[in-house]
């Protein structure tokens, strides 16, 4: 079983130099989508003879209509195609990766999608990037689902209809629900997959981030929620209770019976301690995870309250960006 390789990207400069030197010689076919960069991406991909699907720009970009756009100019490339790797244009495909996704498709026929160990490229240069490789950082074995940097077999995307192209977040584990309703297995092999370059070193991306986060857990639950897995709805409502409900009710209640109605606010350090408490990581890892997922539920509940004005008002998703 060969793979094709879509690559998609935006201004990643010398990050998607990086990530065609992974791919480009190890697979037959590489297509790289461009979601409207200025900083010369076509050229060099062109350049290193990869394929080059330019997005039109008249309409909204994602990252799943990017993936969309690449895997049918992969599939005309290469009519035979059994599995697909998509990769984001600021990761590293590991050396071999490729191989082992593959023979556990060949090995698996009950598997559609395969993924790995992805890992922060520089985790020690922000906090931010530091969250990031330990979000990434989840169990082998049979999952729910897997992120964008993930080998798909050909039949099971192409009966889906591929990824929701209207969504600007969360379009992965959206599909990989449909391929899990239909009756085929997500799968996450140990090895490692690719480096991830978030370059993410202020507070402020980090925040945008997690807007995006909310925005698609509240859109998720939206699409899904009232079927049998209640899809994001648990996410969706933690972000509200946490980012709305609770510091409302201490603002109400101050109001009403002065500084005792600021005792729901306890409820933060006491979850941060019951989650700093908990996992293998060391200590100074699991207290950041735990302050930051707590932190998190503000720019989760935003992002959710956006989608519902979006949804409210008609005008439909629209791109969050961080970087």
């Amino acid at each position: 079983m060969t793979p094709g390789v879509v690559v998609i990207g935006r201004n990643e400069g010398e990050r998607l130099r990086r990530c065609f030197d992974s791919i480009v010689g190890t697979t037959p076919s590489v297509v790289y989508v461009d979601s409207g960069s200025t900083d010369g991406s076509v050229a060099m991909a062109r350049s290193m003879q990869v394929e080059v699907v330019e997005l039109d720009l008249r309409l909204p970009f994602t990252a799943a209509r990017a993936r969309n756009a690449g895997y049918r100019r992969l599939k005309l490339l290469q009519p035979e195609l059994a599995c697909v790797q998509f990769v984001d244009g600021d990761c590293e495909l590991a050396a071999g990766w490729l191989e082992k996704a593959a023979a556990l498709l060949d090995a698996r026929p009950d598997v559609a999608m395969v993924c790995g160990r992805l890992r922060e490229r520089h985790p020690e240069r922000s906090i931010y990037n530091l969250l990031c490789d330990i979000e990434w950082d989840a169990p082998a074995g049979r999952s729910r689902a897997c992120g964008g940097i993930a080998m798909a077999r050909v039949p099971p995307l192409d009966a889906s209809g591929g990824y929701r192209e209207d969504l600007i977040a969360g379009e992965e584990p959206e599909l990989c629900l449909r391929l899990r309703a239909q009756g085929w297995a997500i799968w996450r092999l140990a090895d490692d997959m690719a480096l991830h370059d978030a370059a993410m070193t202020r507070f402020g991306q980090w925040w945008q981030r997690s807007i995006r986060a909310g925005y698609a857990f509240a859109e998720g639950a939206f699409l899904h929620g009232s079927g049998p897995e209640r899809h994001r709805v648990r996410e969706s409502c933690s972000a509200l209770v946490w980012g709305v409900a609770l510091p409302s009710t201490a603002v109400l209640g101050l109001a009403g019976w002065g500084a005792w109605g600021l005792l729901p606010l306890a409820a933060y350090p006491l979850q941060i301690v019951r989650l700093g408490m908990s996992g293998s990581r060391p200590p100074r890892q699991r207290w950041l995870r735990a302050l930051f997922i707590v932190l998190g539920k503000f720019p989760e509940a935003m992002g959710n309250i956006k989608f519902r004005i979006h949804h409210a008002a008609g005008s439909g998703s629209r791109l969050i960006e961080y970087k």
